[in-house]
C-alpha cells in the first residue's frame, strides 16, 4: 500500500511540474530576437496601463520637400520623420529654419521654405518689430498709418510702386507729386525700404 501511495505522488508530482511548465513563456535562445520580444512585452504593458493604443497621427508636409503630402506617422514622431516620410528637403531648402527634433502633433502642417522665402520671412520680422512701415510691401491701408498720409498719397505710392518698380531708398518718396520735403520729414523716421 505504502508502494502504491509512493508511486501515485510521484506520478502526481511530475503531473505538477508538467502543468507548471506549460504556464510558463516559452524561452527565447537567440540573441537578435530579444530586442524584439522585449520591446513587444514593453508595449502590451502600455496597453495594459493606458488600456488604449495611442492611435498615428496625420501631418501635412509641404513646401521645398521631395514629395509634399499628407502622411500618416507614429504618434511619437519628430519633424524630422515627416520632412524623411515626403522624401527630404530639395537643394533650395532652408535646411535650418525647422527645428527637426520637434515632437508633432496630429493635423499639423510642416512647411519648408526656400532660401529666399526664409530670407523674406525674416525681413518681414525685423520690419514689424521694428515698426516702420516698408514702401515697398505696404498696403495703402499701412500707408495711411503715416503722418499726413492719407487715401490720397497712400494709392499715389501704391500706384508709383507699381508703375516704377521698389523703391531705393526712403528719399525716392519725394518724387511722388503731392509729397516733398515738408511731408517727408514727418514720416522719414516711420517708413524703411
Amino acid at each position: 500500500m505504502r508502494k502504491d501511495m509512493c508511486k501515485r505522488a510521484g506520478v502526481f508530482t511530475i503531473l505538477l511540474f508538467l502543468l507548471c511548465a506549460g504556464c510558463r513563456k516559452p524561452a527565447v535562445f537567440y540573441e537578435d530576437g530579444m530586442q524584439e520580444v522585449q520591446k513587444a512585452e514593453q508595449e502590451e504593458e502600455k496597453k495594459e496601463v493606458t488600456g488604449k493604443t495611442e492611435a498615428p497621427i496625420c501631418v501635412y508636409v509641404c513646401g521645398e520637400v521631395e514629395n509634399p503630402g499628407v502622411y500618416e506617422l507614429p504618434s511619437q514622431s519628430r519633424i524630422g520623420d515627416a520632412v524623411e516620410a515626403a522624401g527630404g528637403m530639395t537643394e533650395e531648402a532652408q535646411e535650418d529654419w525647422l527645428n527637426l527634433a520637434e515632437r508633432l502633433t496630429d493635423g499639423q502642417m510642416i512647411a519648408v521654405p526656400s532660401r529666399e522665402e526664409a530670407l523674406k520671412i525674416l525681413e518681414t520680422r525685423e520690419q514689424q518689430e521694428s515698426g516702420l512701415v516698408n514702401l515697398n510691401t505696404a498696403s495703402k491701408e499701412e500707408l495711411m498709418t503715416l503722418t499726413g498720409i492719407g487715401a490720397s498719397k497712400a494709392e499715389d505710392i501704391v500706384n508709383y510702386r507699381e508703375q516704377n518698380g521698389n523703391f531705393s531708398s526712403i528719399e525716392g518718396l519725394m518724387e511722388i507729386p503731392g509729397i516733398k520735403e515738408g511731408v517727408f520729414r514727418k514720416i522719414k523716421d516711420q517708413i524703411t525700404v
